[in-house]
């Protein structure tokens, strides 16, 4: 009799909510944690089907899936929104099984779900705080980001023509030291209320940062259209602002990029609307100009990169830098970032920032992807023979390398060529990466976990996916953008949102890396905020192989000073 209490106990004291059904899905058993989410007691839901719970809100579509998955799998696992005895409609996280006999034959249903209602006002608090800029309302950079590339991949099948418009205030930073921030600040709620005041609602307006600003014209017929907003934005903004009493005066530049000829991709139509907008800065300001060929960076240093970068990979000339990453509460270093770096005799130091995007859009990222990993491979064995065991190494993976089908089968030939352990490497997605073909992205993320490699999503809150998502996939870690950890000293909205996202990543088990960390403040907020791993010039730049061991016995000799102390 024993194991039967215990097992009643257990029914009856878990905080998730049991129901149990025959093979007729009539309900035989549900535990203490359904009475207390649905209202509904055991005595009025014996003898009923599940569907006293449906909310409405799925279609039929949904039910159908979910039952093929139980049949066919034996198995479902997802969100689903039900309906308590009050009316209420509430979200849940469900897990369906069936039971069979030894013949095989379904004898009963079994259904273990959690009220997952907080986490949906987190989860959408977080978004708002997120995607909207919290002086003016209005879109930010990343939902803008997000919203044109929605709007680019539903034009892709058609001919349609959008254009992304770059305005620029000028000289605002002197007006703004003049009038100080407060009247700065009611300045750009201004400028947004005019331009609001004549864009149309398909219309995309954003505050990009500062006093910058972006706004796509969706369907234009001829770029004409463009030039005429562009014209009707300046003027407006030619009117005198009221601050106060005092007048002030503002002009714009503007620069624009048309879909498709000047790109397929957000990321490309937002930069070549931001150059022409310096064309036009640089012209004599007040005006508009569209991007064009010539504004492109010197066309021979871009052919000798390609040629360049070519031969490197070939003859693998680059350096590996690592930044140290370290455990807030230990104070210990847990692991490093690899952050590749190239010297080249013809085009001198070559930052990532120009070389990293070119092999992205070349399709040369795959081989100097190869290369960054077994140049990781050798440091490894190095420090293996010195003694330096088990650090965990983070490396960043573009999405095109990670989305070839023999992504798996190449990393791991690499690491068996070297002696290497997937335990030791810690794969650095972006949150674009993962959000492409969902389902095969999930299967490809638990086969890398099952083989040791811990999971990261890099950069968190500057691409796309829903905080919503995030537990479907394996991850052990999830690194906050250094360009929210750079203001949560200063913006109380902007604390409100890294405090969120920790939690949130706290009750999903997943650990939290905050990335550009810099000042002593910032370190002492995030410490109060429970964030897991620090990383960023507070601690160290990145450093090559050989300096990274002396900073391992430099920060040695401090913690046994600090123990001393």
């Amino acid at each position: 009799m024993y194991p039967n209490k215990l097992v009643e106990e257990v029914f009856h004291s878990t905080t998730e909510g049991i129901m149990i059904t025959d093979e007729q899905m009539n309900i035989l058993l549900v535990n203490s944690a359904f009475e207390m989410v649905t209202g509904y007691s055991l005595e009025e839901v014996r003898g009923k089907n599940p569907r006293i719970l449906h909310s409405g809100k799925q279609e039929a579509s949904y039910y159908a899936q979910m039952w093929n998955d139980i049949k066919t799998k034996g198995v479902w696992r997802g969100e689903i929104w039900n309906k308590r005895k009050s009316g209420e409609i509430y979200p849940e996280l469900l897990s369906i099984a069936s039971i069979v006999n030894v013949e095989g034959e379904i004898t009963n249903f079994f259904g273990v779900f959690s009220d997952i209602s907080h986490r949906k006002v987190v989860e959408k608090e977080i978004e708002e705080l997120t995607f909207t800029d919290h002086l003016t309302n209005i879109a930010n950079r990343y939902s803008f980001n997000e919203y044109l590339n929605v709007l680019i991949n539903s034009s892709k099948q058609n001919e349609c023509k959008h254009a992304v418009l770059f305005i620029d205030l000028d000289r605002f930073k002197q007006i703004n030291e003049s009038v100080g921030n407060d009247s700065g600040d009611l300045i750009l709620t201004e400028v947004v209320n005019r331009i609001n005041g004549i864009i149309r609602s398909k219309d995309i307006f954003a505050r990009y940062g500062g006093d910058e600003f972006l706004l796509t014209l969706n369907n234009i017929h001829h770029q004409k259209e463009a030039a005429s907003y562009a014209k009707k934005i300046s003027k407006l903004l030619n009117t005198p602002f009221n601050i106060n009493g005092d007048e002030i005066y503002i002009t714009s530049s503007i620069g624009i990029s048309i879909y498709q000829q000047d790109g397929i991709s957000a990321e490309k139509l937002i930069h070549k609307a931001d150059k022409a907008m310096y064309f036009a800065k640089q012209n004599g300001r007040n005006q508009y100009a569209f991007y064009f060929e010539e504004l492109k960076s010197d066309s021979k240093r871009l052919l000798l990169l390609e040629s360049e970068l070519r031969k490197a990979i070939q003859k693998k000339e680059f350096t590996i830098y690592y930044q140290p990453k370290v455990s807030i509460e230990k104070q210990e270093i847990i692991g490093v970032e690899a952050l590749v770096r190239w010297q080249n005799e013809k085009l001198g130091f070559v930052s990532p920032g120009e070389f990293i995007p070119y092999a992205e859009d070349t399709g040369l990222i795959i081989p100097l992807s190869e290369v960054i990993i077994e140049k990781v491979c050798l440091d490894i064995i190095d420090w293996r023979n010195k003694g330096i065991l088990n650090l965990l190494v983070s490396i960043n993976i573009a999405s095109l390398h990670f989305q070839q089908d023999d992504f798996i089968e190449r990393i791991n030939s690499i690491l068996m060529q070297y002696n290497c352990s997937p335990n030791q490497l810690e794969l650095e997605l972006t949150e674009r990466t993962i959000m492409n073909d969902t389902e095969g992205i999930v299967e490809k993320l638990i086969k890398l976990k099952n083989m040791g490699f811990k999971i990261s999503i890099d950069d968190f809150g500057t691409g796309y996916s829903s905080l919503s998502y995030l537990n479907r996939f394996p991850l052990n870690y999830l690194k906050i953008d250094g360009s929210f950890v750079k203001q949560i000293t200063t913006l109380k909205d902007m604390q409100a949102i890294v405090d969120c996202i920790i939690m949130l990543a706290h009750r999903l088990h997943i650990k939290v890396v905050a990335e550009g960390v810099e000042t002593k403040e910032q370190v002492k907020l995030l410490k109060e905020m429970d964030c897991d791993i620090i990383q960023g010039y507070y601690y160290s730049r990145p450093i090559p192989s050989k300096e990274l061991l002396d900073f391992f016995e430099l920060w040695e000799i401090h913690k046994i000073e600090r123990n001393v102390l």
